[in-house]
């Protein structure tokens, strides 16, 4: 058995540091020794508003996980103990939609990442009492000394690259990159507005800088988050507080009808409609941020003049090949991730958590 640290969810906004037991890996499963793990909204959203539909407490929660392998499964082919490693949502490898390079869609992605424990049900860890504590929370639960992964979502990366700059690349960067590169493909010498400057819209802006994107706009109304993406990337900012139309301020700085692309990262209805409003004809706008049960309205002309709208989940990345690219663009210098993290000892996860809320860190990353 294998004893591990981890922040413990016991209900709504109750988290407690425990130590827990890990139990035998699966033939497909990897345990990795956890060295940085991030802080996403999803997490946040658990913690202070229960969702059990996501995860059931007692839970470890955590989904953007780094480290090493410490083990493998019998299963287990591509992957060997002493191998850095970033951890991402599980898939199935067998669905269309994963044969199509679109794990992201997965058939069973609920399933496999937020059942509370395996597929069928299990789980790897118990609590000093022998009480099982639910697990796999994006088959990972990465707030913890030792996470047990599907081999699905374990992605190798050089063995010399730090993995304590890199827990964020599993989900937050994921989305953003993804998103700027592998949908809307932003193009060298084009133009990208910016909407919601948390984690996934700053690493939009690296990934349009890396694409060659000559005008990038963030758009956003704490100076704080515009200050950020300046130092990432954005050649120019626009700040909602002083600027109240978005649309005109972007014409003007395009010198013409609007940008090429933009990317939303609220989850606001209103400023998923004005990312729609600031493009170009024949522009491409796509929309990170969720907004469940809420109505988007838009004037179909805006689509008719050639427009493209997308919704985008973990910014349709095939993880086996993005990730790779991205920690190697990082290795270079050209995918600053860690000017916008904040980072924190897992003991202190408390703190980072209000921070997080509070928007004083763009992405907390914890240490167990």
């Amino acid at each position: 058995m294998t004893t591990t640290h981890a922040a413990v969810l016991r209900g709504t906004k109750n988290v407690t540091l425990e130590d827990l037991e890990v139990g035998e890996l699966r033939p497909d499963e990897v345990l990795v020794r956890i060295q940085s793990a991030g802080i996403c909204a999803t997490d946040i959203e658990v913690v202070d508003e229960g969702m059990e539909e996501l995860a059931i407490p007692p839970v470890v929660l955590g989904h953007e996980g780094a480290g090493t392998v410490e083990r493998v499964g019998t299963q287990v082919t591509n992957l060997a103990p002493g191998d850095t490693v970033l951890l991402t949502s599980a898939h199935c490898g067998r669905c269309a939609a994963c044969a199509s390079g679109k794990s992201a869609y997965c058939e069973q992605h609920y399933a496999l990442n937020f059942s509370g424990g395996r597929a069928d049900g299990s789980t790897s860890l118990t609590d000093e009492n022998g009480n099982p504590v639910h697990s796999h929370f994006f088959y990972q639960s990465s707030w913890s000394t030792y996470a047990v992964s599907h081999v699905s979502s374990t992605i190798k990366v050089p063995r010399d690259v730090d993995p304590a700059a890199l827990g964020p690349f599993g989900c937050g960067v994921r989305t953003g990159a993804g998103a700027v590169l592998d949908v809307l493909k932003v193009t060298p010498g084009s133009s990208i507005a910016v909407f919601g400057l948390g984690a996934v819209g700053l690493v939009g802006i690296m990934a349009a800088k890396v694409a060659g994107a000559g005008t990038i706009i963030a758009v956003a109304r704490k100076k704080a988050q515009l200050d950020r993406a300046v130092e990432v990337g954005a050649t120019h900012t626009i700040d909602t507080t002083e600027t109240p139309d978005v649309p005109e301020a972007v014409r003007e700085i395009v010198g013409g009808p609007g940008v090429q692309f933009s990317l939303e990262a609220t989850g606001n209805p209103g400023v998923m409609r004005v990312a729609v409003d600031v493009l170009a004809e024949m522009g491409h706008a796509v929309l990170t941020g969720v907004a469940a049960g809420q109505t988007l309205e838009l004037d179909p002309w805006t689509l008719l003049a050639g427009r493209t709208v997308s919704g985008s989940t973990l910014g349709d990345s095939a993880p086996s090949v993005l990730l790779p690219r991205l920690v190697n663009l990082y290795q270079q210098g050209l995918f600053p991730i860690d000017k916008i993290e904040t980072h924190y000892p897992l003991d202190d996860i408390e703190r980072a958590l209000e921070d997080s809320r509070s928007g004083a860190t763009a992405k907390a990353v914890l240490h167990p």
